[in-house]
């Protein structure tokens, strides 16, 4: 009987590292990459990756992905503290639902949500899985605490003055928790709103700038302006992913196309394109100014739209 495809794609990783293909500190390739690599699933992707840091040849390295070497001293003695918990009379361990939150947060923040899961964590913090579950639930009731407590790293002020200012703190609050955690915009959802303690405050916020608006005018422009900014920052979690698996950026990426650009251009009646392109102009993507250029419009439509309403 033949390996399982995870144990296929650990070997071929292990045998990089052994060789010194892959050194200590350089990444490995990435859930995404191995999926795209090995045509395997997301699920047998993250498995192969877990095998291996269960053998302690690679970690997650926060803000980075995952890494050749063992984890940091810091690291292995939070988890060697995990396995000495003490257990209580009642079967319990020594563990708190903040402590479980954060690792989700930590390997999220390395890996993306793919890479997420019950049984990581309870490795990671050297408990049973079957013991996370009388602190955060299943998996989805943990992922709703981690989008609460990534949000709630990023508290409103006092509102400024003036609707646009208002919407604009708003949305730029959001903006930076998104910068801040790339897996945060998949799990935040519009159609079906999650009622958290540090989410709810975002929309209520907006609801009080356009005080004296239609209801229903003001709650679509809530949404219209959590939309927008989410938009936005699922693309910058699609450009990470990008950028991690193929190692070059999005600049990078257009310069080794601009061959087959002006090819396509030539050939086809694209003038719009052959005047952008005719005096070697040189386009700078950056998603911050993006992301304000956007806000600006949207605003600017907003004030259009519901200014006869005010």
């Amino acid at each position: 009987m033949g390996a399982a495809p995870y144990q296929v794609i650990a070997a071929e990783l292990r045998r990089r590292i052994e060789s010194g293909e892959l050194r200590p500190g350089d990444r490995v390739p990435s859930t995404r990459a191995l999926v795209r690599d090995f045509g395997v699933a997301m699920a047998t992707a993250t498995k192969a990756l877990q095998a291996l840091q269960q053998e302690r040849l690679v970690h997650a390295s926060p803000g980075v992905g995952t890494v050749v070497g063992p984890p940091p001293r810091s690291a292995t003695r939070s988890r060697q503290a995990g396995a000495r918990r003490a257990v209580p009379a009642d079967g319990g361990l020594d563990l708190h639902r903040d402590e479980v939150v954060r690792m989700g947060i930590a390997i999220a923040d390395a890996e993306g949500l793919g890479a997420l899961s019950m049984r990581r964590i309870a490795a990671e913090l050297g408990v049973s899985t079957m013991a996370l579950y009388r602190y955060v639930g299943g998996k989805d009731a943990l992922v709703l605490q981690m989008v609460d407590t990534a949000m709630g790293e990023f508290p409103l002020t006092e509102a400024p003055d003036g609707w646009r200012d208002g919407v604009a703190a708003v949305a730029r609050s959001q903006w930076a928790a998104y910068r801040r955690h790339l897996w945060l915009a998949s799990a935040v959802s519009l159609g079906r709103p999650q009622l958290l303690p540090n989410l709810l405050p975002h929309t209520d916020a907006v609801l009080r700038a356009l005080r004296g608006v239609d209801k229903s005018d003001a709650l679509y422009a809530a949404i219209s302006v959590f939309a927008f900014v989410r938009g936005v920052a699922l693309a910058m979690e699609t450009e990470a992913y990008a950028e991690q698996d193929t190692g070059l950026t999005a600049d990078e990426w257009v310069d080794r196309q601009s061959g087959q650009m002006a090819a396509l251009v030539a050939k086809g009646n694209l003038i719009g394109f052959r005047e952008l392109l005719a005096d070697g102009f040189d386009f700078d993507y950056d998603l911050d100014r993006l992301f304000e250029f956007g806000l600006g419009l949207v605003l600017d439509g907003l004030e259009v739209r519901l200014a006869p309403l005010r």
